[in-house]
């Protein structure tokens, strides 16, 4: 049973008819020592994020030796994760350094649009992904022919579309929900199930329509990304050769680990019935899947690679003749 906020009679008497402008959000520790030590740790691992992200982008755009399909996605991949942990980290941040974990109604409605879009996006992404590596692992002799510079790009771009559009209709409907207080939002950012809980008008149907598309993103995805790896899975066990399949097995399971932790904080969190007892588990799991993952995802997808690691040496030693032949002038 899905539990929302209805105030009774006598306190919509007391409440103020007008709209609620302002939100106010939760912040991850009261204590002065708390947030003394989330702002250090989350500064960094949020600057982690961006350059381990940041180089994917740069090594997959210079160096001509990973202009192959895999790392097309990854660069995409580390693109979105720059975007998703952007939408919400830096407002944490600014709210504990300044004390005002204020928020405007329109404001949050962005910050909810672009979490949601991006999150979507990053479901349809994991799942192409999954499929270009079963291509790969279990077809390799039609591999080139089947994963083309034109269709990994209209992929990318079905993915990029899919999930800012799939996202629209959710905000279209929370915009016509009246919120008339009060307006603190138990989570740290705008979520859709602590907004839903301060309207005081009926929100059955945008709760639903959030479900349908929710399980239909989500489930969908993962059982493309969980099939295709299954699939690799018993392509991996029929190697002959014991090296090559611990070689393979060790970046399967880094991949499948990312990839369970992602779903599966995802699917608990939004993919059933809310019930208030759940919602303070639920903001451990939200920092699984809006810090952790784009944190990890560059070092397990790419950074691991014998490839990738050879493409950064290469374009650290271009930099580096770049700087002294610039001193040197």
């Amino acid at each position: 049973m899905v539990l929302y906020f209805l105030p009774s009679n006598k306190e919509k008497k007391n409440m103020n008819n007008t709209q609620v402008k302002v939100f106010v959000l939760l912040q991850l520790w009261d204590t002065p020592a708390g947030q003394v030590a989330f702002i250090i740790s989350f500064t960094l691992i949020y600057l982690l994020t961006l350059s381990g992200n940041l180089i994917i982008i740069l090594i997959c755009r210079f160096e001509r030796t990973l202009y192959t399909p895999m790392y097309f996605f990854l660069s995409h991949l580390a693109a979105l994760e720059i975007c998703y942990i952007s939408v919400t980290l830096p407002k944490m941040l600014h709210g504990s350094v300044t004390g005002n974990s204020t928020i405007s109604f329109i404001a949050c409605l962005t910050q909810l649009y672009f979490f949601g879009s991006l999150g979507s996006t990053e479901c349809f992404l994991l799942a192409i992904m999954a499929y270009d590596r079963f291509v790969a692992v279990c077809k390799p002799l039609y591999y080139h022919n089947v994963m083309t510079t034109k269709l990994c790009a209209v992929l990318v771009s079905c993915c990029w579309s899919s999930g800012f559009i799939s996202t629209m209709s959710s905000i279209l409907f929370i915009s016509t929900l009246q919120f008339c207080g009060p307006n603190h939002i138990q989570h740290f950012f705008c979520d859709i199930t602590p907004l839903l809980k301060l309207s005081c008008t009926n929100v059955h149907k945008t709760e639903t329509l959030i479900f349908l598309l929710a399980s239909v993103i989500l489930v969908g995805s993962c059982l493309v990304t969980l099939l295709s790896y299954f699939r690799i899975l018993i392509t991996i066990l029929a190697i002959a050769s014991e090296n090559g399949r611990r070689k393979a097995s060790s970046t399967f399971a880094s991949h499948l680990t990312v990839v369970t932790i992602y779903y599966s904080t995802l699917i608990f969190v939004y993919v059933r019935p809310t019930t208030s007892g759940a919602s303070n588990f639920n903001k451990i799991l939200s920092v699984l899947y809006i810090i952790l993952t784009p944190l990890l995802n560059p070092f397990i997808y790419t950074l691991r690679n014998n490839e990738a690691q050879q493409a950064l040496r290469k374009t650290k030693d271009r930099v580096i003749l770049h700087f002294k032949n610039c001193f040197s002038l």
